[in-house]
């Protein structure tokens, strides 16, 4: 077992809207569609995620934003919890089990 959490992040309407606003002509995120998993740091005494997420949304919004369009004089300014909370839903897991042989290894070193 891991000493991480997982969260999934999958858009809401207002994520969808404004990528549709970008008018990038690509297929546009859906909420049924690809979702990203995210391992953040374990904190047993934080039983729902709530904690963890709020003090990680900033990464995680700055993730999902950048996967879309990468200007970030595009992005939305002044993202607060409340507007990540408004662009996306987040399932939380506090069990991650390793069930490969092969040491994780990080693409982007």
């Amino acid at each position: 077992m891991l000493n991480r959490c997982v969260v999934v992040v999958r858009p809401k309407q207002a994520y969808i809207d404004w990528a549709d606003s970008l008018n990038d002509g690509g297929t546009l995120p859906s909420a049924d569609g690809e979702k990203t998993a995210y391992l953040l740091p374990a904190n047993e005494a934080d039983h729902d995620g709530s904690q963890t997420i709020e003090q990680c949304y900033e990464g995680l919004f700055e993730s999902e934003l950048a996967s879309w369009h990468q200007y970030e004089e595009d992005w939305p300014a002044n993202r607060t919890f409340k507007m990540f909370q408004r662009w996306f839903s987040v399932e939380w897991h506090s069990v991650v089990l390793d069930l490969c042989s092969d040491p994780l290894k990080d693409d982007d070193l």
